[in-house]
């Protein structure tokens, strides 16, 4: 597992990851993208599930970052549907909730991180980093919810 400040450089080749962003709250996306922009491509952001599965299986991107509550579907049934379709192997998710089945589900369906909200500013990054990587990586305040 990576800890947080962990950094290396964001391009694969010639070109920085690309990334497709999923949040319902359109502030929160914006927050989310500005806090991704000056490291990574994102390539589109959209309020819901179907939309992220149908973005995702368009552009193609290097990775997903996806909330876990919202419309249309969550985000770990859209996270689940990305990989099934293989159009990206490495789903991030971002979510208020810690709870032990949320991350158990999340993890069980092949996506590899899982970041708090709260945790974001410092363990996004470091945690797209480490999904890329094929590592698992869960922020702080998820492993100091007993999954250390």
């Amino acid at each position: 597992m990576v800890e947080a400040g962990e950094k290396e450089g964001a391009f694969r080749g010639n070109r920085r990851y690309r990334l497709v962003l999923a949040d319902d709250h359109p502030d929160v996306r914006q927050e989310i993208r500005e806090l991704l922009d000056p490291e990574f491509e994102v390539l589109r952001a959209v309020g819901d599930g179907a939309a992220l599965v149908a973005a995702t299986a368009e552009l193609r991107p290097d990775a997903v970052i996806s909330d876990i509550q919202m419309p249309e579907l969550d985000g770990i049934e859209a996270g689940s549907r990305v990989l099934g379709q293989g159009s990206c192997k490495t789903v991030v998710m971002l979510s208020m909730y810690s709870d032990r089945h949320l991350v158990r589900t999340a993890l069980g369906v092949g996506i590899l991180a899982y970041v708090l909200k709260l945790d974001a500013c410092d363990e996004l990054i470091p945690a797209i980093y480490a999904a890329l990587r094929g590592e698992r990586y869960l922020s702080a305040g998820v492993r100091d919810s007993g999954w250390a």
